[in-house]
C-alpha cells in the first residue's frame, strides 16, 4: 500500500504503500494493440542511451529508503532494497517491459513455453547455455526444484511469506538435456511466467536454515551483471561489484552502493552531492527544478533573513545601540552570510541534477470499511463514490507535477497493461443527487443529532478554522485539523449551527424522529449488503428492494446545488473516520483528504479525520480495520489474476471465530469476484484472462469497497550525465546499461540492451 508512504516491492508481490509523492510491489500478454490500455499514460524517463556512449567504470550512489533487512525475497521482511539487489545479482526468468508485458530474458532463457495442457499443464524452460553461478556451477534443473520445494507451502520449517504460484506445481524434473527444465503443475496455472523470478541457488532455497538465517546478510552465489561484495551497517552501504563470471553485455559501472537516506533527508544529501539517483517526494521538486533554471537565486533561498539582518545591524549602530546588542546582531548577520553561503554552494550542485518523472505502476486508492458502522451498508458507500469528483482529486496531486491527470479508472491494471479497461462506469461518477437519493433511501435524512457522549473528548469541539484553500478548496486543511489537541478533527457536525447552538428540529424532522424510532434502524440488514456484492440502481429504490432502513414517506429532498446539512439516522450523526497519514511526504495525501471532506460535507457526510504517524498507519488502523475511510496505495501487479485476489478476496471466518481478510482491508467482498479470480487464474488463453479481469473488476468497482482515484507520481532524482536509470515506470532495470556519458556525448534515446 506509500499513502501515498509505503514502498512497492516488486518482487514481494503484493504490498500496499503509503504518500502521494509511499507502505509500499510486480501481465498478461496475448491482447491486441487496440487495446484500450495499450499505451501508458505517461512514458518511462530514464534519459535512455545507447551503449556505445556510455564510459566505462565509475561508481553509482543510490538512494534506498533503508538498509534491507534480508537479502532473501521471499521472506516477510523484504523491501524495496531486497528487490534491488535481487534484480542486479540473481537470474530472472522473464523481465518486464515498460508496458509491464512479461519478455524473456535471453541471458538466462533461450525459451519458455507451455508444451502440454492435458492430462497436466507443462512448461519447459531451456536456458541459455552460458549462464553460471558465480561458483561456476550451470544454473539447472536442480536450482528450480530447490525453489519450488522451499516455497510450495509444504514444508512449515520455510518461514516464506508467500506461495502463490508454487503451491500448483507437481514436480520438476531435467528435461532432454541439462540445459532444459521440465515444470509439470498439478492445476491450471495461468501467470507461470511469475515464477523463479528471482531464481535463488540450491544452496540458498536447499534448506530451512540456509532459506531462514543463510540468505539474510549474504549471497555468497550469485548469477547477474552484479555480485554483493560489502554490507556496512555503520555507513549504511550496500555495496555491488561486478559479477566476474558475468556473460552478458559488459557491465559499465563498476559499482552501484545502495546508501541509506531517509526520504525527507534525500534533497539534503542530493544538494551535498552525497548520492547520483533518488527517488523524492513532489514537495522536493521545486528546489531541484529552481536550481536548473535559476542557478541557484538567493531569491530562492534564505536571502531574506540576511537582508532583515543587515537592517538591524544597521539600525543598532545608528541609534547607538549598546555594544552587546551590536554584536548579537553582527553574529545574526554572520550566521545568514554562512547559511546563505552554504545555500548558494548547495544549489550550485543540484544545478547537476535533474527530475525524470512518469507514472508509478500503482493508485492512489479511498478505501472504505465496510465491516461495520454505516459504511457496512452499501448504500452509503456508494453515496460516498458518487460524491466524489475523482478528476479533481487527480489534478491536485499531478497537475501541478507535469503529469496526466488522468483518474485511475480499474483496481486490477494501469492503463499500458493487457488487462487495463475503466470499468468506473459500474459505479458511476461525481453525481451529488444520486447520493443523496442513496443516503435518504438509507435512512440518513436532515433531522436532530442527539449529543454524542465521550468521555476522551470535550463535549464540545472547537469551531473549525477556515479552509486552506491551496491543500484543495473549501476543505480543511491539514495544518487547521488539530481539534481538540487528540490529533482528530471534525468536519460537518456543527457547520449550520449559530453562536455555537444547533437550529432546532423542524416538525417534519419531528415526524420522522418518532417513525424512526418506532421502526428501528434495520443496521443488522444494511451490515450483511457489504458483503453481498448486489448491485443497487435507482431502479431498486423505485421498486423499493434494496433491504436496510429508509426515509420516511414525503420526506423531503434537499434542493439541487444547496449545501446538505449534517445527516442523522436515530439521532445519530453520520460521521466517518477518515484516517491519514502525517509523516513527511504525505503533503499531497493530506490535501486529497482535506478535498475529500469538502465533497461529502456537501451530501450531509460528515467526517472525523484523524492524524495518523507512518509507523502505525497501516499496523494500528488500516490492518486492524480501525477506520472508517483511508487513503493508501496499491501496486498494480503484473500478475493481477494471482496477486490482487487477497486484496479483493471476500472475508471467510477463521477457525478461531476472527474474521480472515488476507489484504481485503476495506472488509468488503463478493462470491462472484472469487469465482471470476479461480477462472482468471487457470486459463491459458491470455485473451480470455484479460477479459475475466475486466469482469471482475467492475464488480469490484460496483461493490464502492475501494474507489482508485489516480496513479501515483514516480519523481527521481538523477545527475545529469547519467544514463539509462531514472523513473522506469514498469520496465525492470538494465543494470548493465546503466553508466555515466563519454565526454561530450548526450543521451540519444537509442535502445538498451535489453529495450
Amino acid at each position: 500500500m506509500s499513502y501515498d508512504g509505503v514502498r512497492p516491492r516488486a518482487v514481494m508481490r503484493p504490498a500496499a504503500f503509503l504518500t502521494a509523492g509511499a507502505l509500499a510491489v510486480p501481465l498478461l500478454a496475448g491482447c491486441g494493440s487496440d487495446d484500450e490500455g495499450s499505451k501508458p499514460l505517461a512514458a518511462q524517463d530514464i534519459a535512455p542511451a545507447a551503449r556505445k556512449q556510455i564510459a566505462d567504470g565509475g561508481r553509482l550512489r543510490w538512494a534506498v529508503d533503508a538498509m534491507p533487512q534480508t537479502l532473501n525475497a521471499f521472506q516477510a521482511d523484504a523491501d524495496a532494497g531486497t528487490t534491488r539487489i535481487a534484480q542486479a545479482v540473481l537470474p530472472t526468468m522473464f523481465r518486464l517491459d515498460a508496458n509491464g508485458h512479461p519478455q524473456p530474458d535471453a541471458d538466462y532463457l533461450d525459451s519458455a513455453r507451455v508444451v502440454e495442457t492435458e492430462p497436466k499443464q507443462v512448461v519447459v524452460y531451456r536456458l541459455n547455455q552460458q549462464a553460471v553461478w558465480s561458483d561456476g556451477r550451470e544454473i539447472g534443473a536442480a536450482d528450480f526444484a530447490a525453489q519450488w520445494r522451499a516455497l510450495s507451502g509444504k514444508n512449515s520449517a520455510y518461514w516464506t511469506a508467500r506461495n502463490a504460484g508454487y503451491d500448483r506445481i507437481e514436480k520438476i524434473e531435467r528435461g532432454a538435456n541439462d540445459l532444459e527444465v521440465r515444470v509439470t503443475f498439478a492445476r491450471p496455472y495461468a501467470d507461470w511466467r511469475s515464477l523463479f523470478s528471482p531464481l535463488y541457488p540450491k544452496d540458498v532455497m536447499g534448506t530451512a536454515n540456509a532459506f531462514n538465517d543463510g540468505a539474510r546478510r549474504k549471497l555468497a552465489v550469485s548469477a547477474g551483471p552484479f555480485a554483493v561484495q560489502k554490507i556496512d551497517t555503520k555507513t549504511k552501504d550496500v555495496v555491488l561489484g561486478r559479477n566476474p563470471r558475468w556473460w552478458g553485455h559488459h557491465v559499465k559501472l563498476s559499482e552501484i552502493v545502495l546508501h541509506e537516506v531517509p526520504r525527507d533527508k534525500r534533497a539534503a544529501a542530493l544538494a551535498e552531492g552525497s548520492v547520483d539517483v533518488a527517488d523524492i517526494d513532489p514537495a522536493d521538486v521545486p528546489r531541484i527544478t529552481s536550481a536548473g533554471a535559476r542557478g541557484g537565486s538567493p531569491l530562492h533561498g534564505p536571502a531574506g533573513g540576511r537582508t532583515a539582518a543587515r537592517a538591524l545591524l544597521s539600525w543598532a549602530v545608528l541609534h547607538g545601540s549598546d555594544d552587546k546588542a551590536a554584536d548579537r546582531e553582527r553574529r545574526a548577520l554572520a550566521a545568514e552570510r554562512t547559511s546563505l553561503t552554504t545555500y548558494l554552494r548547495q544549489q550550485q550542485v543540484l544545478r547537476d541534477f535533474q527530475v525524470r518523472k512518469s507514472l508509478e505502476p500503482a493508485y492512489t486508492q479511498l478505501a472504505l470499511n465496510g465491516s461495520e458502522g454505516p459504511l457496512a451498508d452499501e448504500r452509503v458507500r456508494r453515496a460516498v463514490a458518487h460524491a466524489l469528483d475523482r478528476k479533481e482529486l487527480a489534478e491536485i496531486a499531478l497537475k501541478p507535477l507535469g503529469l496526466p491527470s488522468v483518474p485511475a479508472g480499474s483496481h486490477l491494471a494501469v492503463s499500458g497493461q493487457n488487462a487495463y479497461a475503466d470499468s468506473s462506469d459500474a459505479l458511476g461518477g461525481q453525481d451529488a443527487a444520486q447520493a443523496r437519493d442513496l443516503l435518504a433511501d438509507a435512512g440518513w435524512v436532515p433531522g436532530p443529532v442527539k449529543e454524542q457522549k465521550d468521555p476522551k473528548k470535550p463535549a464540545k469541539p472547537e469551531k473549525p478554522e477556515k479552509p486552506d484553500k491551496a491543500a484543495g478548496g473549501e476543505g480543511h486543511g491539514s495544518q487547521n485539523s488539530a481539534g481538540d489537541g487528540d490529533g482528530t478533527y471534525i468536519v460537518g457536525q456543527n457547520d449550520h449551527a449559530e453562536d455555537g447552538k444547533a437550529p432546532g428540529p423542524s416538525e417534519q424532522e419531528r415526524d420522522h424522529k418518532d417513525q424512526q424510532e418506532q421502526r428501528g434502524p434495520g443496521d443488522e440488514g444494511a451490515r450483511q449488503l457489504a458483503q453481498d456484492g448486489r448491485q443497487y440502481t435507482n431502479d431498486h429504490l423505485k421498486q423499493g428492494s434494496a433491504p436496510g432502513a429508509y426515509a420516511p414517506k414525503g420526506t423531503a429532498a434537499p434542493r439541487p446545488g444547496a449545501a446538505a446539512g449534517p445527516l442523522a439516522k436515530d439521532g445519530k450523526p453520520l460521521m466517518l473516520r477518515f484516517v491519514v497519514p502525517s509523516g513527511p511526504g504525505s503533503d499531497t495525501l493530506r490535501k486529497v483528504a482535506d478535498r475529500v471532506t469538502a465533497m461529502l460535507k456537501k451530501v450531509g457526510v460528515g467526517t472525523e479525520i484523524t492524524r495518523v504517524p507512518d509507523e502505525s498507519y497501516f499496523r494500528d488502523h488500516i490492518a486492524s480495520g480501525q477506520f472508517d475511510l483511508a487513503l493508501y496505495s496499491w501496486p498494480a501487479s503484473a500478475w493481477p489474476a494471482t496477486d490482487a485476489r487477497p486484496i479483493y478476496a471476500k472475508p471467510v471466518p477463521a477457525a478461531d471465530g476472527s474474521l480472515n481478510v488476507q489484504q481485503n482491508y476495506t472488509r468488503v467482498g463478493t462470491d462472484q469476484v472469487d469465482q471470476l479470480f479461480d477462472q482468471a487464474i487457470t486459463t491459458l488463453d491470455d485473451g480470455e484472462q484479460a477479459g475475466l479481469l475486466r469482469k471482475a473488476d467492475a464488480r469490484i468497482w460496483a461493490a464502492a469497497g475501494s474507489i482508485p482515484l489516480y496513479q501515483r507520481p514516480q519523481l527521481t532524482v538523477v545527475r545529469k550525465n547519467l544514463v539509462n536509470v531514472g523513473a522506469f515506470g514498469f520496465q525492470t532495470p538494465v543494470y548493465e546499461d546503466m553508466g555515466f556519458l563519454k565526454k561530450g556525448a548526450k543521451p540519444s534515446g537509442g535502445a538498451s540492451a535489453k529495450g
